[in-house]
């Protein structure tokens, strides 16, 4: 395993800006996952990390060592791409052996680290079949086991779930990580999925427009992201205009709402917040933490809208004062009003958090 570190990184294509001054330091051993909607530069990243691509600006740093300039056949790296890239005139085994043959390992010292590779993916009665004798689970295993036999610094891994069905995602989520924990690997991942970001990372870095606006744990960037647009990319938030009226200590802000006057809420912040008396801002709370009934600090009136039943859960939209939208997780069993009552919402101070407008 090996430390991977963006220096100042820049790239453009055609004049115009894919990758703006990254700055990245990936831990030896660490989990590290890209996140953001296509377009915003984190395949970039990942390519440049490959070699397949050249920074125009700023260094790429591996191991301690500048590789920026360097072949991709000359960085220990491995890469799992989303299309599979499986070679199909050869059986399974022969694709994991592929990258140990370009090194010229023993034939016996090959046939066991494919062997291994193999069982770590769970696919041993697979080794004599090609890949259109495999579901695209499987083909996603095999690509796997190909990029981890050699056993890379590095490893790579380019939206490599997306194909897939949920459940069989949900599963490699859990095997991906495992694999990568027990091999002790570096590894950066990319996906616009929230919850494989959220669910699978050491640290996520959410990219907007070529440059990463937050990189925290998993659990930071969802309860206390440091942006609008972070709170909405990263799963679902109620977001409301508010104004600072009170801060009664270092760590408690009371604002009021600023379509409806007279509407004031609490927020504790987890750090000395530095919002100003009279600064307009946001507070932002997620659905799970919005509740039916006025048990809760923070409480406002609203009209019942919508429910939508997602199983184990149901979405309820209801709109407040002044037409202010929220929207309400609810879980199985929790009762929950009928379209167009009027009723209460609630929710606490410590739950939500205040946004810079």
């Amino acid at each position: 395993m090996a430390e991977v570190v963006f220096d100042k990184v820049e790239k453009a294509f055609g004049g115009l800006p894919a990758v703006r001054g990254i700055d990245l330091k990936v831990r030896p051993g660490e989990f590290v996952t890209l996140l953001g909607p296509s377009g915003c530069g984190k395949t970039t990243c990942l390519r440049m990390v490959a070699g397949f691509i050249t920074p125009d600006k700023g260094r790429i740093l591996m191991g301690g060592d500048d590789i920026t300039a360097l072949p991709p056949y000359r960085r220990n790296t491995g890469m799992v791409f989303q299309s599979y890239a499986l070679f199909p005139h050869r059986t399974v085994a022969d694709n994991i052996a592929f990258g140990l043959e370009v090194r010229r390992v023993p034939r016996a010292e090959c046939g066991k680290r494919v062997a291994e590779a193999l069982r770590l993916v769970r696919l041993e009665k697979f080794a004599d079949r090609y890949p259109e004798q495999l579901s695209g689970g499987q083909k996603q295993r095999i690509a796997l086991a190909r990029a981890v036999v050699i056993n890379p610094a590095v490893l790579l891994l380019d939206e490599p779930l997306a194909a897939l069905d949920l459940k069989l995602r949900e599963e490699l989520q859990i095997e991906i990580r495992a694999i990568q924990s027990a091999l002790r690997m570096t590894a950066l991942f990319v996906t616009h999925d929230q919850s494989e970001a959220l669910s699978m990372s050491d640290r996520v870095a959410v990219m907007h427009e070529g440059r990463i606006v937050q990189i925290d744990t998993p659990a930071a960037v969802y309860e206390r992201p440091n942006s609008k647009y972070v709170a909405n990319f990263v799963g679902r938030t109620n977001l409301i205009a508010v104004t600072v009226r009170e801060k009664p200590d270092p760590s408690l802000c009371r604002v009021e709402m600023c379509a409806a006057p007279g509407s004031f809420f609490d927020v504790v912040c987890p750090v000395p917040a530095d919002f100003a008396i009279g600064e307009k801002c946001l507070v932002g709370a997620r659905p799970e933490h919005v509740h039916f009934g006025a048990e809760r600090r923070n409480a406002m009136p609203v009209k019942v809208l919508n429910i939508a039943y997602f199983g184990s859960a149901r979405h309820v939209d209801v709109e407040g004062p002044a037409a202010q939208p929220l929207t309400v997780l609810a879980r199985a069993g929790d009762p929950v009003p009928a379209a167009g009552e009027q009723v209460t919402v609630s929710w606490r101070p410590e739950s939500c958090f205040l946004l810079k407008q």
